[in-house]
């Protein structure tokens, strides 16, 4: 199995799913969520679970998609558990995440809403 980096801030996630995202590298986006963590994509479906998380960035990556590290807003903290969030830099609503601190002090995606659709749509 790979040796992944660890988020050791919870905004640390934000970088290592970029740089994963940007090498192709699935299961390294996948190591950045929880065995049980529930995606909020594709908009208006969930994916829930690790394997199937990677499983659907498999597919997302395989066309080679570009990202680009957006400024995070100021993160909120309560003991072990935090809200991450970004504004995209297309200005299109905003991206938000609950990581959880694990056992070892790194921050895995609990909950992730990468993408808001306004109600209607």
């Amino acid at each position: 199995m790979t040796e992944y980096e660890k988020a050791m801030r919870p905004e640390d996630i934000t970088r290592l799913f970029v740089e994963r995202s940007n090498a192709g590298d699935a299961a390294g986006v996948a190591a950045l969520y929880e065995e049980d963590a529930v995606l909020a994509y594709p908009p208006g479906s969930r994916t829930v679970g690790r394997e199937a998380i990677r499983e659907l960035w498999a597919t997302v990556l395989a066309n080679r998609p570009r990202f680009e590290c957006e400024e995070p807003l100021p993160t909120l903290l309560s003991g072990d558990i935090a809200l991450t969030s970004t504004p995209p830099k297309d200005g299109a609503g905003a991206r938000a995440q609950v990581v959880r601190r694990q056992p070892d002090g790194s921050w895995l995606r609990l909950l992730d809403q990468p993408e808001f659709v306004p109600p209607g749509r």
